[in-house]
């Protein structure tokens, strides 16, 4: 591996913690530096969303419905213009979450993410993230 690649790897994950934190915040300011136009989410549990206004969506989703979001990543694994991460996420669900009105209940689950970037901004986001143990934890599903 060469230098730049290095670089660009570190860039990456750098991104990747940018990415989380504006998550948990649910700070849209950023999504113009951290995504590109094209940007695709690629999420079974959530709505398609893609572009810049799809980046804003998600972006605030979490944080509108869990105020607490937070996320934690245990592994963070970049090489070029991907990015690998698991993660645990907890919060408490006091906002409507994709049409669930808000339980009150605590949760953490997981999510594995597979990131791809081109010119140092996003333009894939392929997650797999435990909706069904979170559905479980607010006491949706059994």
């Amino acid at each position: 591996m060469n230098s730049t690649m290095i670089a660009t790897s570190e860039k990456n994950k750098t991104a990747i913690q940018d990415f989380y934190q504006a998550l948990d915040k649910g700070d849209t300011s950023v999504v113009e530096k951290l995504f590109a136009p094209e940007w695709v989410n690629v999420d079974p549990a959530l709505p398609p969303m893609s572009g810049l206004d799809g980046a804003r969506k998600l972006v605030a989703l979490f944080a509108k419905s869990f105020p607490d979001f937070n996320s934690q990543i245990k592994l963070v694994v970049g090489e070029d213009e991907r990015v690998a991460v698991h993660a645990v996420h907890t919060g408490t669900h006091k906002g409507e979450f994709l049409g669930i009105p808000a339980t009150g209940k605590k949760f953490s689950v997981t999510s594995t993410g597979m990131f791809s970037f081109k010119n140092g901004k996003l333009v894939e986001n392929r997650v797999i993230f435990n909706a069904y143990g979170l559905l479980q934890q607010l006491g949706v599903a059994p």
